[in-house]
């Protein structure tokens, strides 16, 4: 990066310092499995289910999860043994390598005959090495990642994990039984990114067949089930090393500054409502940059953030929302925002869910500049209802605020519902594959503590059925409707996004989508998320 590059919202050294104390995690949290036993696949216990794990899927029961069968193969192999005794041994359900570290030398072939798709798919299961072959054509791939997010060649999980959806939601269930064998037969937490999806799927399809209610017994390494402080560090190294979430941090801020350049009053206190998945960690940079406006920062910089989910939401497991029990960041962004000469303050509402908030509650003032800063959090509102997305956006347009920065997911997707669980799910699934191979490549595959929370997080979409029915066009045709007209990014937002791509894998690229007045982040050419900003139509006020 040569000297003339435009580098707006680029975070500076002493930024971190705002967190400093968060370097004395607990090293050891990881090495011991029984802090996080309940996120592996070893604590799940439909192996051995019978009835159970049938209900609403099949009339047949008395029906274990043991090897598969298929009659219509006529050079299939039972598995071994040590295979079909999991249901009688204390570890129902253990890892491919413990089979492998025994010495043990058995090959496993798993024949599939997939009505959805043309072809058969072979999955090979041998002793010490765990590959794929799909027979379709003359097209082979591999558990190779690879640059392969244009197609899907290469996503051998997706072709194990879809065609499983969607037999359990035809009721299937001798179909649901090989996918789910040679799925835990090639499932690992520490593979490459298709065994990592092949294992957070297979997760979530148990806890989906197993009709509970929580998720809590099957559910990966999380934000809630770790320590603060170790959070904290998963948060700013995940920032470090992906776009993912600083990206669109990146040209939010840009944007609040953009719109607080549009004010003639520069005197005026800034009001920013925060309905976002940052945890803190977006505002030190904005705060630096205040530094730097011209007049100074303003008198007073107030900060609301909404922490609470959605109301009557059973399922509380949308991804990167909730930290941990006792995370507490507003201190430190206090005395980081002291040190600055910035007046600060910051209101956290914790238990008010997205539907009860009114001006009342988030005090506004109309003598005060209010931005909003809704980013990955809109989606979780009813997707049954999506009259209710609608209606909160109104409640966002009557408190009649400066501008709105609106991030979500794209998810490539304009209908009102993804219909039934098993297109949803590949929806889901797809949104996943994105996450693993993009940390893949930020990790540079190595495995560490803070991989997994952020996959762990990121893998609760899969049990979500909230998460990714919607894309962009949607949510633009929704603001547009309540009475918002969509701002051009300015250049200093432009720059600032191309700047900050630059430190991160190539493989990442930014898309300025001029119809929409969106800017999007797009991983090996597949859309990722889009940011975009947002005024009130004048022309639609009082309507």
């Amino acid at each position: 990066m040569t000297i003339e590059e435009p580098e707006p919202n680029l975070i500076s050294d002493h930024i971190l310092d705002w967190l400093e104390d968060s370097a004395s995690f607990l090293p050891s949290f990881f090495d011991d499995p029984s802090n996080y036993n309940s996120g592996d696949v070893n604590g799940c216990q439909w192996w051995n289910q019978t009835e159970e794990i049938c209900q609403g899927l099949s009339s047949t029961t008395n029906t274990t999860l043991n090897a598969p069968s298929d009659p219509t193969s006529s050079n299939h192999q039972q598995p071994s043994n040590s295979s079909r005794k999991r249901g009688a041994t204390g570890d129902p359900v253990p890892k491919t390598s413990q089979n492998h570290h025994q010495g043990k030398k058995q090959n496993h072939r798993i024949r599939i005959s997939n009505e959805d798709q043309d072809g058969e798919q072979v999955i090979e299961v041998v002793a010490g090495k765990r590959s794929y072959r799909k027979n379709k054509g003359n097209s082979k791939s591999t558990g190779n990642n690879g640059n392969n997010g244009n197609n899907k060649e290469g996503r051998w999980a997706e072709d194990l994990l879809n065609p499983c959806a969607a037999a359990i939601t035809t009721g299937n269930f001798s179909r649901v039984q090989h996918f789910l064998y040679v799925l835990h037969e090639l499932a690992s937490s520490a593979g490459d990114a298709n065994h990592r999806l092949a294992f957070f799927g297979l997760q979530a399809l148990t806890h989906h067949l197993s009709s509970s209610t929580t998720s809590a017994s099957v559910g990966p390494i999380s934000f809630t089930s770790i320590e603060p402080k170790f959070f904290q560090r998963s948060l700013l190294k995940f920032y470090e090393i992906s776009p993912w979430f600083s990206f669109p941090n990146n040209i939010a801020n840009s944007s609040i500054l953009q719109i607080l350049a549009q004010e003639l009053d520069h005197k005026q206190s800034l009001h920013i409502l925060d309905i976002g998945v940052s945890h803190g960690v977006q505002w030190p940079t904005l705060l630096e940059a205040l530094t730097r406006r011209p007049g100074g920062p303003p008198p007073l910089v107030r900060i609301t953030v909404v922490t609470a989910t959605v109301e009557n939401d059973q399922n509380t497991d949308t991804p990167f929302s909730v930290g941990p029990p006792g995370d507490n960041f507003p201190p430190r962004l206090l005395n980081f925002a002291k040190s600055m000469n910035i007046n600060l303050q910051i209101n956290r509402l914790d238990n008010i869910p997205l539907q009860k908030l009114n001006g009342q509650i988030i005090n506004t003032n109309p003598e005060e500049i209010l931005i909003v800063c809704a980013q990955f959090r809109l989606h979780h509102l009813n997707h049954n209802n999506p009259d209710e997305r609608t209606e909160f956006l109104r409640f966002l347009r009557d408190m009649e605020p400066k501008g709105v920065v609106l991030s979500e997911n794209n998810a490539d997707c304009s209908c009102n519902s993804c219909g039934d669980f098993a297109t949803g799910f590949s929806r889901r699934v797809d949104y996943l594959w994105k996450f693993l191979d993009s940390t893949s490549s930020a990790f540079k595959g190595r495995d560490s503590e803070e991989r997994r929370v952020m996959e762990g997080e990121a893998a609760k979409a899969l049990t979500n059925r909230g998460e990714m029915n919607e894309g962009k066009e949607r949510w633009c045709e929704r603001m547009r409707r309540v009475g918002f007209v969509g701002e051009v990014f300015g250049e200093d937002a432009i720059d600032g996004g191309r700047a900050l791509l630059r430190k991160y894998d190539s493989n990442w690229e930014m898309k300025i989508e001029e119809k929409d007045e969106c800017v999007g982040l797009w991983w090996k050419g597949q859309p990722v998320s889009f940011c975009s900003l947002w005024k009130l139509d004048m022309n639609m006020k009082g309507k």
